[in-house]
């Protein structure tokens, strides 16, 4: 439960998304006396907005996040595991293997499945002008995940502040003091994990991140469809939950436009969706529709998250950026940051996400 009075933490986290509440597990993990503030609810906002794919092999990612998402996989298991202690929620994977579509004149070095390879794996599936392609990679429910990271954290020490917004930081004296509506905090580190709203939390106009709106819709699979592979093209996903409250449903997504904030469902959009699912699984041409939503991945210019200390801010850390592989990097992310933050050796080299790299140059604006 949230501390009644302001207690000076070791570490105060802003945004208390899967980013942010992992790290403040691995900290709390560590001895470290955590506090979380978060704008509004935990975990309301692209943390349970997500297909919830660990796409490390997708070949659309920049070949920069390989280290990350490489260590990312080979933590996921004790991730879970240390989840399913703390909360009691087992979090399964839903799916183990993905059909990766790449247009043509796109190379891969993995072998193109025949269409009697495809029909055996898939039979619904109209490939289209698409080539398949099989990758080994597991998918997981980012709702049975939020419900299991937030029971975690509420069975530590862990001080969790729902609605209490960061309104001004200010580093001196080897601290920093955070100004809230609330009262005053101070803290020895502060890490920035608000997302998409990092720019505006850090109040750093050329700290270039960006929420990248993507709609999404789920439907009912039909019974002529027992669907248990992910289907991914460059246009589109189509990503079943097997098991646990969700199970019998399909994720269709997403759509990547720029439009600030605005997370305003477009039918037409919907739409759109659901025909180029409908094209690639016939069988997904009646399936009723269960809900249609947005979230706000943060991305930035590179598409590569920032990851470390502020170069102009004594004590102020970073963890943004992770656009649609947040689910997938949150173990990792919470690793590495909590070696930055007790002046540890990273696990692995963090020079492609400093946020010192360009663009970011606090003195050309």
């Amino acid at each position: 439960m949230p501390h009644l009075g302001f207690s000076d933490p070791d570490v105060c986290i802003a945004g208390a998304g899967i980013i942010g509440l992992s790290l403040a597990l691995e900290l709390n993990h560590r001895g470290v006396a955590v506090t979380v503030l978060d704008r509004s609810a935990p975990l309301t906002e692209a943390s349970t907005a997500a297909g919830g794919m660990l796409a490390a092999n997708d070949p659309h990612n920049p070949p920069q996040l390989r280290s990350l998402a490489d260590l990312s996989l080979s933590l996921y298991p004790t991730f879970l595991e240390r989840l399913r202690v703390l909360s009691g929620i087992r979090v399964p994977f839903q799916t183990h293997i993905t059909l990766q579509a790449l247009p043509h004149g796109v190379s891969s070095t993995d072998s193109e499945l025949t269409p009697a390879e495809l029909a055996h794996l898939l039979l619904p599936l109209n490939p289209g002008h698409h080539r398949f392609f099989v990758l080994d990679e597991h998918s997981l429910d980012p709702r049975q995940l939020a419900d299991a990271l937030l029971a975690a954290v509420h069975a530590t020490t862990i001080d969790s502040r729902p609605n209490t917004p960061v309104l001004s930081t200010r580093s001196f004296n080897n601290a920093v003091e955070i100004q809230t509506p609330t009262g005053i905090l101070h803290t020895k580190q502060f890490v920035d994990c608000t997302g998409s709203w990092a720019s505006i939390t850090s109040r750093l106009p050329n700290l270039q991140v960006a929420p990248k709106k993507g709609q999404m819709l789920s439907v009912s699979l039909p019974t002529s469809l027992p669907l248990h592979v992910v289907v991914r093209t460059p246009d589109i996903y189509i990503v079943p939950r097997t098991s646990g409250p969700n199970a019998g449903r399909a994720i269709i997504g997403a759509t990547i436009e720029d439009a600030g904030f605005d997370k305003t469902i477009h039918p037409s959009d919907i739409a759109h969706l659901r025909s180029l699912a409908a094209a690639l699984l016939p069988p997904l041409a009646d399936a009723p529709q269960l809900e249609a939503w947005a979230g706000l991945r943060p991305v930035t210019p590179e598409g590569l998250p920032l990851l470390g200390p502020l170069p102009t801010q004594p004590n102020y850390f970073i963890a943004t950026g992770h656009y649609r592989d947040g689910i997938l990097l949150a173990p990792a992310t919470a690793l590495v940051m909590a070696q930055l933050l007790l002046g540890e050796s990273p696990s692995i080299d963090l020079t492609p996400f400093s946020p010192a790299r360009s663009p970011y140059n606090p003195h050309n604006p």
